[in-house]
């Protein structure tokens, strides 16, 4: 199949519902296995977060399993893995906070079940709390302050977004936010938030409609809406940073290596798309441009990793982040980082000034439309897209304009998102030393 041939790459029936209550219903109907995907998607994440109140969102995505007024602590696991359940967890991003899991079709029931116990009625304790509170620190600890390079995006997001815009601080949150949170500021979270009205379910597999929505109707239909103060306003940022940003950092890493991050277009906008494209071509695989000039040609950069992708937010300006990690000679030392730093914002230049090839197009079109096809390969990924879609633009069926608008693009698309992305007042560089060169 040729990339300009694979239609909207969502070929199965979308049904969009809702109940009295506000809860939107998507139901997309797969018989070929007898399985369905159960995904609810909650209009929360840390950009709802108040000053003082990082992380919150984050610590729910655990809470939520810690018991509800039926289900006892951990049980929300046991019971559905003694049914067949699979791939039962939670992740939490900027935008939103997601739930999901895969039963057997025969145990939907029980799936619907358990999701709408702690949507209504959450067992929210100080016991709970503090051990959860625990838990999430140390996660902070393990994954953000005691690793190599752990909080280079953490930074990086403090550099791009001014203080006080909802996307300035990380998900996992701050150590002191979270110590000295009272329990009353957790209810009032969940009483804000995780409400039928702020959410999407979506159900994909060996299931119909009118299944969906009797059930939802059944479990989730007695809980009320919640009223909930409305959004702030945020102002909206200037395309570009301003002025270029370089911060120098000499910490316990094993190598030097860059990160680096441009302002770039708001999910959905006109223009994100070529972004998208511009990634691909640029920094996806070991034939995007980058790879070809930094890691063979010259034989600056590592190999290893994605050398540039789009961070895309829904609700505000997003970022294309970039990283690239020396070459190292067999006595240890490594190709200086400013060499290797210019040689990277050359490349990405090079798009702005020359284009870029329609074999280099095609490229990184064959490479979107497999990671649109594998995103898509079960009904786990697909509930999650749709409930995405839904979530952030009120309609499910959004999802099948995702593929046909980056097959669209064109080289000059392309060209003229470099240009917009890549001048160097629109770049920062976070720039790690190991801390025994000082």
């Amino acid at each position: 199949m040729g990339v300009t041939d694979a239609g909207s790459g969502f070929d199965w029936p979308i049904e969009q519902l809702s109940l009295e209550n506000g809860l939107r219903l998507v139901v997309c109907e797969d018989h070929t296995v007898p399985i369905v995907a159960v995904n609810l998607w909650y209009n929360v994440g840390s950009r709802h977060e108040l000053t003082g109140q990082h992380g919150f969102a984050h610590l729910f995505e655990h809470l939520m399993f810690e018991g509800s007024a039926q289900v006892g602590k951990g049980e929300h696991f046991s019971v559905l893995q003694s049914v067949g359940g699979s791939g039962i967890n939670a992740t939490t991003r900027p935008d939103r906070t997601t739930y999901f899991q895969t039963v057997p079709s025969g145990s939907l029931a029980t799936a619907l079940w358990l999701e709408a116990d702690r949507m209504g009625a959450l067992a929210l304790c100080q016991e709970t709390l503090d051990n959860q509170r625990e838990v999430v620190k140390n996660e902070r600890r393990q994954r953000y302050d005691d690793v190599p390079y752990g909080n280079w995006f953490e930074r990086l997001g403090e550099l791009a977004y001014p203080v006080g815009h909802p996307y300035h601080h990380s998900i996992i949150g701050s150590m002191s936010d979270l110590s000295r949170a009272e329990l009353s500021d957790f209810v009032h979270f969940y009483e804000s938030f995780y409400s039928p009205d702020n959410a999407v379910l979506s159900v994909v597999g060996d299931t119909d409609p009118a299944e969906v929505r009797a059930l939802a109707a059944k479990y989730f239909g007695g809980i009320p809406a919640r009223t909930r103060a409305p959004a702030a306003v945020v102002p909206a940022l200037s395309p570009q940073f301003g002025a270029p940003q370089r911060v120098e950092l000499r910490e316990a890493v094993p190598l030097p290596r860059l990160f680096f991050a441009f302002r770039a277009t708001q999910f959905g906008r006109p223009g994100s798309a070529a972004e998208e494209v511009l990634c691909a071509v640029l920094g996806s695989g070991r034939a995007s441009r980058l790879y070809r000039e930094l890691v063979i040609e010259r034989r600056l950069a590592q190999a290893g990793g994605e050398y540039l992708r789009a961070w895309q937010h829904a609700w505000h300006e997003s970022i294309l982040i970039g990283m690239a990690t020396p070459q190292a000679g067999t006595d240890g030392s490594t190709v200086p980082l400013p060499e290797l730093e210019q040689a990277y914002f050359d490349v990405c230049e090079s798009v702005a000034r020359d284009g870029v090839t329609q074999a280099e197009l095609n490229e990184a079109k064959s490479v979107l439309v497999a990671n649109q096809s594998r995103m898509l390969s079960t009904v786990a990924s697909r509930a999650d897209q749709l409930g995405r879609f839904a979530t952030l633009f009120g309609d499910a069926t959004k999802v099948r304009e995702l593929l046909p608008e980056l097959l669209a693009v064109t080289i000059d698309d392309v060209r003229e998102a470099a240009v917009r992305v890549f001048p160097p007042s629109n770049r920062i560089t976070l720039a790690f030393h190991p801390s025994a060169l000082a």
